[in-house]
């Protein structure tokens, strides 16, 4: 509820950090609510785009597995592109696409990715910027979203990785609120 995307003290061998959790509690719920939400905006991603230290965490050595992954249990493997200006020379998991020219690129990389599975599906697909900070942040400032879907945690964690890192100020539109037993998912569309 304060804002935080981790506890304090995240990395490899503690990717949520300390008590932070407690933030993806909603994922792993047989709360209905929380299961059809996470169901539909897992299939109607088409690409993701990420920064480089989610991304170390996720495909490190206690990240996504072919049972959890990108929509927790649903571990939906549509296109990731990873923003980051020192791609690794090697992988864990084979689905990466890493973009140094920066994340108006991977943005524009992730919406042909995007169209290109929408087309195949029959459907519209999303791009969806995942993590926090300075990705989060940095995609706001360069207005590169058009809504922010947040998904609201009841803990106060008090320290740890926040949301939000930009340098201006944005004015949002609630678009919904839904409530579950483990979160509220609220949408909010940019006040352009």
């Amino acid at each position: 509820m304060d804002g935080f995307v981790t506890g304090p003290d995240p990395g490899l061998d503690n990717g949520l950090g300390d008590g932070g959790e407690a933030l993806h509690t909603w994922v792993f719920s047989d709360d209905p609510v929380d299961r059809a939400l996470l169901r539909s905006a897992t299939a109607a991603t088409g690409a993701v785009v990420l920064g480089r230290g989610l991304f170390d965490i996720v495909d490190g050595p206690h990240g996504w597995t072919d049972e959890l992954g990108y929509g927790g249990s649903e571990a939906a493997t549509p296109a990731f592109f990873v923003v980051t200006s020192d791609p690794p020379t090697t992988t864990r998991l084979p689905f990466w696409t890493f973009v140094t020219t920066g994340l108006r690129d991977a943005v524009a990389q992730a919406t042909t990715a995007a169209r290109a599975a929408a087309q195949s599906a029959g459907a519209d697909r999303d791009v969806v910027l995942m993590g926090g900070g300075a990705t989060v942040g940095s995609a706001l400032d360069a207005g590169l979203l058009d809504e922010l879907r947040l998904h609201i945690s009841p803990v106060v964690l008090a320290s740890g990785t926040p949301l939000f890192t930009g340098a201006r100020r944005h004015a949002l539109v609630q678009r919904s609120v839904t409530p579950s037993s483990d979160a509220v998912h609220v949408v909010y569309d940019l006040d352009r």
